[in-house]
């Protein structure tokens, strides 16, 4: 099925329903790989549907990889996986240019061999183990998706997603994210550990003689008429002043309450409430419904902006992160009746 029979598909109620049952079919094609973890797979799915990157956090061993590739498996969609290492270069990400000759006339010419980059879904495993010059190639890609090479703009297939991971105890050998980087990732999805019966049921579904086996549930067409219609979910102006709202007092200053001033060193920029409003709408989609409301914007409020906070050193001595910022301001700034 193509892109345009989709959206013809979508242009109906019935189309609409259509495309939300495949949803939950692809929940339950996780959810054959992936034991509890509900709140992290409807935030990946979240993401999927606004059409931004993530970033999983998370210690070893907690699914971050098997999720993501369980995810690929279940989309009709390309999917590649690179490992990031310190010895990890751009060109070993993007591409190269390879020299050829025609052996019928002896004429030689370059020809760019494009990399593991050029897929629908990129994993970056432990993408905090790369230098700065590999993260930075990342950076055009994860914004204009496209890569520039000797010149020549080459465009990324759609939909394009990158899916990061990283590991928040290990930091000898790694190199912090920069903030423009962290500031292009729609949202900051933290892994915990499963529940007790949660990981007796993983150590059931991993240790017998059959392996989960992920179907193939949804084509890349049905995932981009999904994202034109979270465009389409309305968001009432209450709840769009009360986002920026949100963000702007983010940032230390006269107007911002105790904690934020204290805590703060920096605060989110306007990215974070594009990016809040769009999350929103497509966690209203992904529950069936055509319209966001505050409790939209109460769930995701952590996720986006934890990572584009900037903490003070008086936080760090208090042992205070960037979610307890988000929660003092949700107490600062009630939510509408919307």
């Amino acid at each position: 099925m193509n892109t345009k029979a989709v959206a013809d598909e979508v242009g109906g109620e019935a189309g609409l329903q259509a495309l939300l049952a495949r949803l939950g079919e692809l929940r339950g094609a996780i959810a054959q790989a992936i034991v509890g973890q509900d709140e992290v797979v409807e935030q990946l799915l979240i993401g999927l549907l606004a059409g931004g990157h993530c970033l999983l956090e998370g210690v070893p061993g907690l699914g971050k990889t098997l999720l993501v590739r369980s995810l690929g498996q279940a989309l009709e969609l390309q999917f590649r996986r690179v490992q990031f290492t310190p010895d990890l270069m751009p060109s070993d990400l993007l591409g190269t240019e390879l020299l050829e000759e025609d052996h019928g006339t002896g004429h030689r010419h370059f020809r760019f061999q494009p990399g593991p980059i050029f897929t629908h879904l990129l994993l970056a495993d432990e993408l905090n183990r790369t230098p700065p010059k590999t993260q930075a190639a990342l950076l055009e890609a994860m914004q204009e998706r496209t890569v520039s090479y000797a010149g020549v703009t080459h465009a990324l297939p759609a939909p394009f997603f990158v899916l990061a991971t990283q590991n928040p105890l290990e930091q000898a050998g790694t190199y912090p994210l920069p903030e423009a980087q962290l500031d292009r990732f729609l949202l900051h999805i933290r892994v915990g550990y499963p529940s007790e019966n949660e990981e007796h049921d993983i150590l059931r579904q991993t240790t017998g003689s059959r392996g989960a086996q992920v179907p193939r549930v949804m084509h890349g067409a049905d995932l981009l008429a999904l994202q034109a219609r979270v465009r389409e979910v309305h968001l009432s102006e209450d709840l769009l002043r009360w986002i920026t709202r949100l963000v702007r007092t983010s940032r230390p200053g006269d107007g911002a309450p105790a904690e934020v001033r204290q805590w703060v060193k920096w605060g989110a920029g306007p990215r974070a409430g594009q990016s809040l409003a769009l999350a929103s709408k497509a966690r209203a989609l992904l529950h069936g419904r055509l319209a966001a409301t505050r409790e939209d914007v109460i769930a995701l409020a952590a996720p986006v902006m934890r990572h584009r906070l900037l903490l003070s050193f008086a936080a760090e001595a208090e042992s205070r992160s960037a979610d307890d910022v988000v929660a003092a301001l949700l107490r600062a700034l009630p939510a509408p009746d919307a």
